[in-house]
């Protein structure tokens, strides 16, 4: 706690676009009175500050390297509480997709002849790593989540996951659903609370929050192969922000995920 008596909070940022941290900047701009209840210690995003005194940690990005390993730890032995932010801290969102390829192709498609210069390895999330107390799911995260959460770590509280589909939204806002249009859709199996804003607007769920807990993979698989498409084109939209958790299932399964 600062000498006022604020709780002391910090940002970090391993694997990501920075986009989350982003949309925090966005939501303190319409709501500060978040600004008077806590200190900022650490946000690469907003302040030059930097402090290994804090009690809550918001880490942005996924694990993509030996070294990141330390850091987290180090994070996780200062913070009382972790805040997995966003879907590449979450699931290792878009970065996991590179887990699909042998690494050392990947590498060399990124870095070219210098690709031995770079350490690198499967992309994770960072509960693979540390111990996670809460998570704000999406790509980027909601703003008006993002001050719940804030508010209800405040409070003591555990800040609630919504552990049902995107469909739930779906119904609640009167939308037709996509798949009966024939357009491909995650929402049977993706976690809500993005109020369904990608259907709402005709754009096909693509799982950013992750998935729900327990989801019907192959009754998912065997819905989008109706929509009209291939099987390449099936796993593409089950892999695009959730190929770790997936490939996490097959593995207890003994199966693999391509």
């Amino acid at each position: 706690m600062s000498e006022n008596g604020k709780p002391r909070v910090a940002f970090f940022d391993f694997a990501c676009c920075e986009g989350c941290q982003l949309t925090v900047v966005d939501s303190l701009q319409t709501h500060l009175d978040l600004l008077d209840a806590v200190d900022i210690v650490e946000f690469r995003e907003a302040i030059s500050d930097q402090s290994d005194d804090y009690l809550v940690a918001f880490i942005e990005g996924s694990c993509t390297r030996e070294s990141d390993e330390a850091r987290l730890k180090k994070i996780r032995e200062r913070a009382a509480v972790v805040v997995a932010l966003g879907a590449c801290a979450h699931t290792a969102g878009l970065n996991a997709l590179k887990n699909l390829h042998p690494l050392e192709d990947v590498r060399e498609w990124v870095y070219g002849d210098k690709a031995d210069w770079y350490d690198t390895y499967a992309a994770r999330p960072i509960s693979a790593v540390i111990e996670v107390d809460a998570v704000i799911p999406g790509c980027p995260i909601d703003r008006e989540e993002f001050v719940s959460v804030v508010k209800a770590l405040l409070m003591g509280k555990t800040p609630p996951v919504p552990d049902y589909p995107v469909c739930v939204e779906c119904k609640l806002k009167e939308n037709v659903c996509l798949l009966l249009e024939g357009k491909p859709c995650m929402g049977p199996v993706a976690r809500a609370g993005c109020d369904a804003i990608c259907p709402t607007y005709g754009d096909g769920c693509e799982g950013c929050r992750g998935l729900i807990p327990h989801p019907n993979d192959n009754a998912m698989k065997d819905v989008l192969e109706e929509a009209g498409l291939t099987v390449d084109q099936v796993m593409s939209r089950m892999t695009m922000f959730n190929t770790y958790p997936l490939q996490e299932k097959e593995a207890v399964a003994g199966e693999e995920v391509k």
